[in-house]
């Protein structure tokens, strides 16, 4: 049984029963000077509980549990910081408002009956709108000064820095080698409709997919367990989107905070709406060694380039090296020297020589 269809029930006997006493007092005052046609007091009772009856069945949810699911739906939307903020307004204004009622009800008639109403309501008006407009210095204080009685210091600018995770990044991993050393500071949100993007990912019938959304999992419940990176899964939705780079670019504008991704759609969308994007991508390319015309370095040869005699070998940290006639030196490792360093949207290219009478194995 629903819990529509309770209320239903209890609404329909209590408009039953005021039906049922309205319905008796106008067939009593019908009935003091009655015609032929007029009915009698139990009719007027009878037709009109009838009336109540249905008015119950029908307009009791909209009296009760659809206000409140509307409710519940607006207050899921809103952050921790944001519902604690509304509430210390709310209730601020309401003390203020009572308090500046008692001398407000000695003003002379009609003010005394009209300014202690209107005082309460425009102070709490106030305080809701001040105080969730300084949410997070709210938060952030109120933290502080319960971290303070436990002796526990907390940096305010790190307690309130928040950073949104993309689906891509959390895959790719590597985030949460970044998140390790520190360098990403704040607390790692992660909305619940990434995560069910994620589990649609690895739950897909493609091999290569499945694998990738099933390490993402993984590189997720890792994070969880590590005690110096903190992460959150987060409920709030956004209404009016249903892609989920949307949702993260409007979620991103109304929390104050940048995404963090590895797409590149997603990294230019979300530079346009004026959002901060931190991509993984390029912090790899700037951390990537510097190379100089002139230095030498060992390099494995392991494929062919594109052009003709050229061959191929990968840096450590992934930087690509293009010797040139390097092509009968596959499957061994060479001294070349750089000639030239290439800076291109894909990441950072090294063209290279091998050095005359290196050593190689």
């Amino acid at each position: 049984m629903s819990i529509d269809f309770i209320f239903r029930l209890i609404g329909a006997v209590v408009f039953c029963v005021l039906g049922v006493q309205w319905g008796t007092r106008l067939g009593q005052l019908a009935n003091i000077n009655p015609s032929p046609a007029t009915l009698s007091v139990e009719e007027y009772a009878f037709t009109i509980g009838l009336g109540g009856v249905l008015v119950g069945l029908i307009l009791t949810p909209y009296l009760t549990t659809i206000p409140v699911r509307a409710l519940s739906k607006s207050l899921s939307k809103m952050s921790a910081q944001k519902l604690f903020s509304t509430l210390a307004g709310l209730v601020v204004g309401l003390v203020i408002g009572a308090l500046l009622s008692i001398p407000f009800s000695m003003l002379p008639d009609p003010f005394s009956k009209i300014m202690p109403f209107a005082g309460v309501v425009f102070f709490v008006y106030i305080g809701v709108t001040v105080f969730s407009s300084r949410e997070n210095d709210m938060y952030t204080m109120f933290r502080s000064l319960g971290s303070a009685s436990r002796g526990i210091d907390i940096n305010p600018a790190l307690d309130r820095r928040k950073v949104l995770l993309d689906t891509s990044v959390i895959i790719d991993g590597r985030i949460a080698d970044v998140a390790k050393t520190g360098f990403l500071s704040g607390k790692l949100i992660i909305p619940r409709f990434v995560l069910a993007e994620l589990q649609y990912i690895a739950d897909s019938a493609d091999s290569l997919r499945r694998q990738r959304g099933r390490r993402g999992m993984e590189v997720l419940a890792n994070m969880q367990k590590e005690p110096t990176i903190p992460v959150q899964i987060s409920d709030i939705d956004v209404e009016g989107a249903t892609e989920v780079d949307d949702k993260l670019i409007i979620l991103a504008r109304q929390m104050h905070c940048p995404i963090v991704t590895n797409d590149f759609n997603l990294n230019r969308i979300a530079e346009l709406q004026g959002v901060t994007v931190l991509n993984v991508n390029e912090l790899a390319n700037a951390v990537k060694s510097i190379m100089l015309p002139g230095e030498m370095l060992k390099v494995r040869v392991i494929q062919e380039g594109k052009e003709i005699g050229q061959g191929v070998g990968y840096m450590d940290d992934g930087t690509m090296v293009v010797v040139e006639g390097g092509k009968h030196l596959l499957n061994r490792t060479v001294e070349v020297t750089v000639t030239k360093v290439l800076q291109t949207a894909a990441g950072r290219m090294v063209f290279a020589k091998p050095e005359n009478g290196s050593n190689s194995h």
